[in-house]
């Protein structure tokens, strides 16, 4: 069965909202929102069928897009290979050109839409920002909870609380802080024994590689709580979309300070690494802000990092 390989757009508006369109009930998953786009003819390339489509679809010309996320999945009568792109400037007011009911969602509540099957992992990454930090280790939890204050105004909105050197009962009670800090601002993402993360339900769990080899089977954590993998090769990559994971990080892409025997991936590999990969993917390792287009270019959400987004 040949895949179908199709250009999809999430469209974000002025006030950051995305649009979303309702598939015709007549059509494969009729009923269900989706992303607005369309099959890629033959000879054509996926930027100039994504600019066709959106014109003839939502009357809009795109000025600026960046590659966002690209999923392959196999329906029973349908292979599809969704290749979305983060639609951030257009011009022209969208309308169902088409007839098909329109709706502006802010990211957050994507959720509570249906989608296809094949859109969840575009749903998440259209809640997901380009940067995600990572806490340093090794200082007075007063210190890092002041840092991370200055982080949220700096508009980080992703954040994993990592201490390894503090005692359990300090982690946890630093974690209860956290949360109150980041509460309506950012995402926190925990990390430690899952069975932490019942008492945590509005927090996000990040496994270690360690922890994704442990898991026998099946999602560790309920599916209302973003579930996250540190992963390092191919076989770890897909232990964690076995495990339904919504996002990885994939590391070292460089050499690091922290990790200095660690040999790096280099950027060929990670493209290699994420080509089929179906799942948001923050690149982790020696990286800045300024490498996020880079890491667009490879198939990656965005970067993660310790140094380049601490405010310290």
């Amino acid at each position: 069965m040949k895949r179908i390989h199709v250009a999809a757009a999430v469209i974000r508006g002025a006030d950051e909202r995305v649009l979303i369109a309702k598939r015709p009930l007549d059509k494969h998953q009729g009923g269900l929102w989706e992303f607005p786009g369309g099959k890629v003819e033959a000879g054509e390339g996926v930027q100039a069928a994504l600019a066709r489509e959106l014109l003839e679809e939502l009357g809009i010309v795109v000025t600026a897009a960046q590659p966002l996320i690209q999923v392959r999945h196999d329906y029973p009568d349908k292979q599809v290979l969704l290749d979305v792109w983060e639609v951030q400037a257009f011009t022209g007011e969208p309308h169902g050109a088409e007839g098909q009911p329109l709706m502006w969602v802010a990211a957050d509540q994507l959720t509570n839409y249906s989608f296809p099957a094949a859109n969840q992992p575009i749903v998440a990454a259209a809640r997901l920002p380009q940067r995600y930090l990572v806490t340093p280790d090794g200082i007075a939890p007063q210190r890092l909870l002041d840092g991370l204050a200055r982080a949220l105004d700096d508009g980080i909105r992703l954040i994993q609380l990592r201490a390894p050197s503090l005692l359990h009962a300090e982690y946890l009670a630093l974690a209860e802080r956290a949360l109150a800090l980041c509460e309506g601002r950012a995402q926190l993402m925990l990390k430690g024994p899952l069975d932490w993360a019942a008492n945590f339900p509005q927090a996000g769990w990040h496994l270690t590689a360690e922890q994704l080899r442990q898991v026998s089977e099946g999602r560790p954590i309920a599916l209302g709580q973003w579930l996250a993998a540190s992963c390092h090769n191919a076989e770890e990559l897909e232990l964690a979309a076995s495990l339904g994971v919504d996002f990885v990080t994939l590391s070292p892409v460089q050499v690091t300070a922290s990790h200095p025997e660690a040999p790096p991936l280099g950027w060929a590999r990670v493209a290699d690494l994420l080509l089929g990969f179906d799942r948001p993917a923050y690149l982790l390792g020696g990286l800045l802000t300024a490498d996020i287009p880079r890491a667009r270019e490879a198939g990656a959400q965005g970067v993660a990092a310790i140094r380049a987004f601490w405010p310290d």
